[in-house]
Order: C-alpha cells, then sequence, then structure tokens
C-alpha cells in the first residue's frame, strides 16, 4: 500500500511553494557564508593560526547547508510521500466528505481529493505567505485545476479556531503543519477540539505537526476521543534534521 501511495504522490502537476520559506533560505545562505569564511582564512591566514576557526566554519556552514537541503526535500517531497501513505492506509471508499485545516496550496487537500472520486474535499485556510510561499487562494485553486479535482474541491477562508462547519459534517480531518502557527495555547486547544466537533462519530482525525502534538492528543482525549495516538513520521518528514521531525497525532470521535 505504501508503494501505492508514493506511485501516487509522485506525478504533481501542482505548484505547491516552500513551507517557511524564510527558514531555508537562511540555513543555506548562512551557510554558505560560512564556508566561503572557511575558505577565505585558510588562503590568507597561517593554517596553525586559524584551523580552530577554520574547522568550525566548515563544520557548521556544512551543518546548515545539509539541514537546508533536508528542509527542502521534505517541503518539496517527502510531505507528498508520506501523506499518500497515510491517506491511503484509511482505506477511503472515495464519497467521504474529508477538511483539510490550514489546506495552503493543496499539498494534502488534493491528494485527498484524488482519493474521493464521488466525495468532497474542503480546505480552510487564512492564507498567510509567511507560512508558506505564494500561498493564495487562487494559487490553491490553480493547482485544483491542474490536478483535475477541481469539481470535488471546496476552498473557504477560516479560521480553525471557529470553524463555519456543523457538527459532525465531515468523516476524516486532516492538518498538516498548520496548527502550531496558531499562536496561543488556548487558542490551540480550540483548534483541535473544532476538529473533533465537525467530524462525524466514528470518524477518523489526522494531525500532523512539528510542535505540540502530546498537547493536541491530550485534548483530544480530554474531549472524549478514542484511539488516541503520536508517532513519528520519520526522516522524509523532517525539516532540517530529527531535532524537528514532524508528529502524527490520530484519533477517531467518539459514538
Amino acid at each position: 500500500m505504501a508503494e501505492v501511495g508514493e506511485a501516487r504522490a509522485g506525478a504533481r502537476r501542482g505548484e505547491y511553494g516552500i513551507d517557511a520559506p524564510a527558514v531555508p533560505a537562511s540555513m543555506g545562505g548562512v551557510g554558505v557564508l560560512l564556508l566561503v569564511l572557511g575558505f577565505v582564512l585558510l588562503s590568507t591566514r597561517p593554517v596553525g593560526a586559524v584551523l580552530g576557526w577554520t574547522i568550525w566554519a566548515f563544520a557548521v556552514g556544512g551543518y546548515l547547508i545539509l539541514s537546508a537541503s533536508s528542509y527542502l526535500y521534505t517541503t518539496r517531497r517527502g510531505t507528498f510521500r508520506v501523506w499518500a501513505g497515510l491517506l491511503d492506509g484509511l482505506d477511503l471508499r472515495g464519497d467521504e466528505r474529508l477538511l483539510d485545516l490550514g489546506c495552503g496550496r493543496g499539498a494534502v487537500l488534493l491528494l485527498a481529493a484524488q482519493r474521493l472520486p464521488n466525495g468532497h474535499a474542503v480546505g480552510v485556510d487564512l492564507w498567510r505567505s509567511v507560512d508558506q510561499s505564494g500561498n493564495t487562494e487562487a494559487a490553491t485553486r490553480a493547482n485544483a485545476e491542474a490536478e483535475g479535482v477541481s469539481a470535488r474541491v471546496e476552498l473557504c477562508t477560516g479560521d480553525m479556531t471557529e470553524l463555519p462547519f456543523d457538527d459532525g459534517a465531515f468523516d476524516v480531518v486532516v492538518s498538516s503543519l498548520a496548527i502550531h502557527n496558531i499562536p496561543s495555547t488556548p487558542a490551540r486547544a480550540r483548534a483541535v477540539a473544532e476538529a473533533l466537533r465537525v467530524v462525524r462519530p466514528g470518524g477518523r482525525i489526522l494531525l500532523a505537526d512539528i510542535r505540540n502534538a502530546r498537547t493536541y492528543a491530550r485534548v483530544l482525549r480530554g474531549a472524549g476521543a478514542t484511539g488516541v495516538r503520536c508517532r513519528r513520521l520519520g526522516p522524509r518528514f523532517w525539516y532540517g534534521g530529527p531535532w524537528v521531525a514532524t508528529t502524527l497525532v490520530t484519533a477517531r470521535r467518539a459514538g
């Protein structure tokens, strides 16, 4: 099943931008400057006088470049491969209603829509470009057209902490690296509680994030969700290395 998911994630026709683009740009830029500094020190000073600084510049510069490369791999490819496997693992019938919280340019939303030939995928976002480069509703609509799923995709400008949907309106609720952008702990808890409110009894929730996963799990358990679990999603979902790993929280609404 994982191989099928990766194959279906491989042929992406949309343009999905880069998550928090300032981060890899900063890491890569500083890394290159440090490597240049190391070469300058070696070429202009006696080796013995600058050996410690040179080693430091090369080590830190190389580390930052590798981290930026890991980050870019995740945002450009790893995200799609991991989520394709997760969505295939749901064994969807194809007629479900799915909600993506903080859908951005549609990386997860449109993967889901491809698996819902008789269903509906709804994306909610505030369309902030600081969270994803070129993040606009128009860009997401263009991606839906490019992927051939626009007829079964709906986009909504809205706040995750106060969703404009009825209780139990969706069979599945997903979110990928969005809830941590909410600035306060109480507001993040409200967003998780809203995810549980709008999923039907027996429906499933999948929340992937780089921070606060244990808090999300605690909120879900406190609200009566069942089968709440956390697990790391592995190197393909590292934003620079294992110290910025993505964790998946899964749960069902009781009923």
